[in-house]
């Protein structure tokens, strides 16, 4: 057997002849070798991959095969382990792609962008688990509805991420399928959960963007945790279908990406519209802007805006150095030209409470049961049964299981943004907050601390983003806020009107575009580039 040095020197050397036979930048035949740089796929956007293959620079494929190179040399070597299995796939559908363009010579909206998928996406032909070991092997027969979208749109799903097991926890991305996910920007640290997974691998480029879920923090949370824009949609703007649930009545999948201009692109294929295998997207028919989310990329987009900070959430017990940063997020949203004031949102604690409700155990058999016979489950408690399952889920699991009882939310008092009163009634107190001082978002810090090291479970606090929007329904988005103790990620988050993701997706940019706060993580540089060059 392989000591586990020899194994990190031959994944290393492998991942360098990769580079070395396949890496991106070489001249198309009737170039010039000065006429053309090389892309590097470290940090590179959406745009930066449309460019380089309109140029020539690169095809598809060895885009396709530098991502691979990075994950090859970066995850298992380092133990960041944000990757629980790569598409053998990805490579022809490249090709595929690379054919289109030379016969076309048009690229799809998201041509080649490399997709990093949280593992409880389904994807056809491609193993799905959301964490769980009780489905290890499995591979669904059909795309989730928004996967399917962004296949069409050109995108290439590369590798499926690790998550929380069940997408239990916000805090860790710890599963019994691939272990726990590590903080590219401190291994050392937690990327929080449940999408950690992916928000490590795009934190450390091993893609050019990523997709999470979110049902209470968990798009939001390991976005700011890793220096990354998180969206969380509105509530029934994009179809769950074929995602594993956690809580209906809360979830929604939403992109995850170094830029706010990637986020909005992904976004852009995303919302398709209602969706008959989801009805919660009826609420969403015609709430998508004629032309789109693009033109809302505005960088003077704060100019003459209203934000209201939330105070009730900023100042619950923040760590002073969180505190330092928002406090200069302020300063920074004022100076691109946005009035700021402090808002407070009457009897909060009275009308946020009592918005959990456990309905996991109807949500996910209906899941499992639609997955149809192949699946190695048929429902929630025959994985109980297996013992197929990671320690730290044991309690939750069962907890879930003894409360889930009822066969539906509406029969157990418990309805979904649009039908619940005391959700209703939440969203409008929050809705009349802003209306009364006239401001387009809310924001406070997207957590009140720093990551947490790993095992130092005392260490997780300072989660906002469960308190909002989760019940509310509304969109929230976290974009980068700067660094603690030197390399921590902190994020700042902006909360809107119910489908106004055109106006946040204004705010966040401009403050993006304003600020720069995202750098890479430095454990993870650009692998060296390659030695030999194509022959001509």
């Amino acid at each position: 057997m392989l000591s586990k040095t020899s194994f990190l020197l031959l994944s290393l050397l492998g991942a360098a002849l990769l580079l070395l036979a396949t890496g991106c930048g070489r001249q198309s035949p009737t170039e010039q070798p000065a006429t053309r740089l090389p892309l590097e796929v470290t940090e590179a956007s959406i745009a930066d991959v449309r460019q380089a293959l309109q140029r020539g620079d690169c095809t598809c494929e060895q885009l396709v095969r530098a991502y691979q190179a990075r994950m090859a040399a970066y995850d298992q070597p380092t133990k960041l382990n944000a990757i629980v299995v790569t598409n053998p796939a990805a490579l022809e559908t490249a090709r595929q792609l690379d054919a289109e363009f030379r016969r076309t010579g048009q690229l799809r909206p998201l041509h080649c962008t490399a997709l990093i998928v949280k593992d409880n996406y389904n994807t056809a032909g491609l193993q799905t688990t959301a964490g769980s070991l009780a489905l290890k092997g499995f591979a669904p027969d059909e795309d989730a509805t928004v996967v399917k979208a962004l296949k069409a749109a050109g995108a290439i799903v590369l590798a499926k991420s690790n998550m929380a097991e069940w997408a239990f926890s916000p805090m860790v991305s710890i599963s019994s399928i691939a272990g726990e996910t590590r903080n590219p920007y401190n291994l050392a640290y937690v990327p929080a959960g449940s999408s950690g997974g992916t928000a490590a691998a795009v934190a450390a480029s091993f893609g050019t963007a990523g997709l999470g879920t979110d049902t209470g923090n968990s798009i939001r949370g390991p976005s700011s945790h890793n220096a990354l824009v998180g969206f969380r949609p509105t509530l029934g703007l994009l179809s769950r279908a074929g995602i594993a649930p956690l809580y209906l009545r809360n979830d929604t999948g939403g992109p995850m990406a170094r830029t706010v201009a990637d986020a909005t692109r992904l976004l852009e294929a995303m919302a398709t519209g209602p969706d008959p295998a989801d009805p919660l997207t009826s609420y969403g028919a015609g709430k998508r802007p004629a032309q789109g989310y693009l033109p809302f990329l505005d960088p003077q987009g704060l100019k003459g805006a209203r934000i209201g900070v939330l105070r009730t959430l900023s100042e619950r017990n923040p760590d002073p150095q969180v505190k330092a940063l928002f406090e200069q997020a302020i300063m920074d949203l004022r100076r691109a030209g946005a009035t700021v004031v402090d808002v407070e949102i009457p009897d909060f604690e009275r009308v946020s409470a009592g918005q959990w409700c456990s309905v996991f155990k109807h949500d996910i058999n209906q899941y499992l049961a639609a997955l149809g016979p192949s699946s190695p489950v048929q429902n929630i408690d025959q994985v109980l049964a297996s013992g197929k399952y990671s320690p730290y889920i044991k309690e939750n699991l069962q907890d879930e299981l003894a409360h889930g009882v009822r066969p539906s939310a509406s029969e157990a008092g418990c309805g979904e943004a649009y039908t619940d009163p005391h959700r209703i009634a939440f969203r409008a107190a929050v809705t009349a907050v802003m209306d009364q001082h006239q401001v387009g978002a809310l924001v406070y810090p997207t957590w009140n601390n720093p990551p947490a090291k790993i095992g130092d479970f005392k260490g997780y606090q300072g989660d906002n983003s469960q308190l909002i929007a989760p019940h509310t329904g509304q969109p929230a988005f976290t974009v980068p806020m700067g660094f603690t103790y030197g390399h921590l990620p902190a994020g700042l988050q902006l909360l809107g009107r119910s489908f106004d993701e055109p106006l946040l997706i204004k705010y966040a940019y401009a403050y993006e575009q304003a600020t720069h706060h995202r750098t890479a993580p430095a454990r993870f540089p650009p692998l060296p580039a390659k030695a030999a060059k194509e022959p001509r």
